[in-house]
């Protein structure tokens, strides 16, 4: 489906870049947006990026996403009632 060597997503799972969950087997089970998010490493990683990189990119990205959801928040607490 990624097109990747089973190599690479053991890699992306020791540097906890995708960490997927577990079967009973110990087979690797992949969600969508861990799919997407795989797909997302292989472009950072054609540009150059690390995984320690891609892993940091990862971080702020998911912290960028909590402080615009808190201002959002502040937004709407913000607003006059009734408007």
């Amino acid at each position: 489906m990624l097109d990747v060597q089973q190599a690479f997503l053991r890699r992306l799972d020791d540097h906890e870049v995708v960490t997927p969950a577990r079967s009973g087997g110990g087979q690797r089970r992949y969600s969508r947006r861990q799919v997407e998010q795989v797909q997302q490493v292989q472009e950072l990683v054609g540009e150059g990026l690390t995984l320690a990189g891609v892993r940091r990119v990862f971080l702020l990205q998911s912290r960028i996403a909590e402080l615009e959801d808190e201002l959002a928040a502040r937004r709407r607490a913000d607003r006059p009632p009734g408007s």
